[in-house]
């Protein structure tokens, strides 16, 4: 993605971030200077490398290093705690970790916890001070010792998102170089991509939305890419209109935002070729609130980390049906399908699975949990949902316990086993409750040990000092009982 367009043409402009520009040739030379730090310091091809970095020119340098080097990227979540750090390094067995660190910030020191994760290397105000790390801007100063292109094979994996489904702890999901590259050409396929298109990125890139649609495959056509590392609606509106952007693909909570910021001044209409959404259901109230605002169609997808991650589109060559997540994507076959895999009678709603060249080779290390959503090549989802006759999909429904807040997947028994551990605490139960401004909010349900005089506020601040903030409930009710069937398992069903 970044090698043939930076030998094409190396003097495209690449990235924007604030007030720095980078072309692709510039990208690229940066990229080999990552991959020969990791092949000097003893990564091998089908190593893995973790990095902790935000929407900043760093992610991609580092990104597309770490895969000129040969092994296999583990982006993870910027807002994940010291403990979390900790474990996905020890999981994924990452033998670098790059981490970008501000002022005050320590989940970097999750790497302290892992010894056989054996190089740390970082950036940003925060690492200053750091004397056992590499500094990545010292790193990206040195100079060039030429080309350490390993190769891979198109089955080798290239990048492990982490996930849980729907319950336990984080799984990686491994995407194949395939996997990640044929997704990518798909997009472009089905958005007609353009190499002089704009896109503004504030998806997260550790997330497969940004990291697919945006980053790879812009790359791909040699596109600009406008980063900004926090979503804030006014900046992201006075962006579009600085940079002439044509593609901005969010979550709804960001299209919900944008709304009351919108700006007379700014003609999105008369620039932005593409809107898109994922990451979560986008409520039709808002879709057409943008479009009556802005003069703007959003097209709506469907994907998740496992299937690299697009599933679904609403084609551009097709009439927008709101509220659907459209139809399969080049290269993709869907059916719907009860809890023992057999097919659903047409009409009748079902679970997604999903085959194709998306579907995830795996879970890292967990041959059980892969198998139980696998089968004959079909990747069953979780996600309940109905086909009209035109072929387009409509969600229904999520797996039970999966809570969607402002596009990120929170999985209750994180969050359960989190609070449990309080000293304070006997049971607990985690759901999800609708809100307007993010979708759902997490919602804890907890029963206190006997004399116990916990308050929501300390328990809240309990959860912050060890889950990233999206996790933290926002509402925490005290209660006597819970409800249960006759074997003790909590009912959340009635907690809804």
């Amino acid at each position: 993605m970044l090698s043939d367009t930076a030998r094409t043409d190396p003097n495209r402009l690449a990235l924007i971030e604030g007030d720095r520009t980078f072309t692709y040739g510039e990208v690229r030379a940066a990229a080999q200077k990552v991959a020969q730090f990791l092949s000097s310091h003893g990564v091998q091809p089908g190593d893995r490398v973790a990095m902790t970095i935000p929407n900043v020119a760093e992610f991609p340098i580092v990104y597309y290093g770490i895969l000129l080097a040969g092994a296999a990227v583990v982006p993870l979540n910027v807002m994940l705690k010291r403990d979390e750090v900790a474990y996905h390094l020890k999981d994924s067995e990452s033998k670098v970790y790059f981490c970008a660190i501000s002022d005050g910030d320590d989940a970097w020191r999750g790497f302290d916890a892992v010894p056989a994760c054996e190089h740390l290397v970082t950036f940003g105000p925060g690492a200053t001070p750091l004397e056992a790390s590499t500094s990545l801007p010292d790193l990206l100063a040195a100079e060039n010792a030429g080309d350490a292109h390993s190769p891979a094979e198109a089955t080798d994996t290239a990048v492990v998102l982490y996930t849980s489904g729907t319950t336990g702890k984080p799984k990686g999901a491994e995407l194949t170089h395939a996997n990640m590259v044929l997704n990518a050409f798909a997009n472009n396929r089905l958005l007609n991509a353009r190499a002089d298109d704009v896109h503004l990125v504030t998806l997260p890139l550790f997330h497969s939305f940004g990291q697919t649609v945006q980053m790879n495959a812009g790359f791909n056509m040699g596109a600009t890419l406008v980063l900004l590392p926090r979503f804030d609606p006014a900046t992201a509106l006075e962006l579009m209109a600085r940079h002439r952007v044509s593609v901005f693909a969010g979550v709804p909570t960001m299209y919900w935002a944008l709304l009351p910021a919108a700006d007379p001044a700014v003609d999105l209409a008369g620039m932005l070729r593409l809107a898109i959404s994922g990451g979560a259901a986008m409520p039709v109230e808002v879709l057409t609130r943008f479009e009556k605002t802005f003069g703007v169609s959003i097209r709506e997808g469907y994907g998740l980390s496992e299937t690299s991650p697009i599933v679904t589109f609403n084609p551009l060559e097709r009439p927008n049906k709101p509220g659907s997540i459209g139809r399969p994507i080049w290269g993709i076959e869907i059916k719907l399908i009860d809890p023992e895999w057999n097919e659903v009678t047409d009409g009748e709603a079902g679970e997604i699975a999903v085959r194709g060249h998306n579907v995830m080779k795996g879970y890292l290390g967990r041959p059980e949990a892969t198998a139980e959503v696998i089968r004959h090549g079909w990747f069953r989802t979780g996600d309940i949902a109905t086909r009209d006759e035109d072929g387009y999909y409509f969600i229904i429904d999520r797996a039970k316990d999966l809570i969607v807040r402002g596009g990120f997947n929170v999985y209750p028994r994180e969050v359960e086993e989190t609070l449990i551990a309080h000293p304070d605490v006997s049971l607990v139960a985690v759901i999800g409750i609708p809100d307007e401004r993010v979708g759902e909010e997490v919602k804890a349900f907890v029963i206190r040990e006997p004399g116990s005089d916990l308050s929501p506020e300390a328990l809240m601040s309990w959860c912050r000092e060890r889950l990233a903030t999206y996790k933290c409930p926002r509402a925490v009710e005290f209660r006597d009982s819970l409800p249960m069937n006759a074997t003790g398992k909590l009912l959340k069903r009635e907690l809804r």
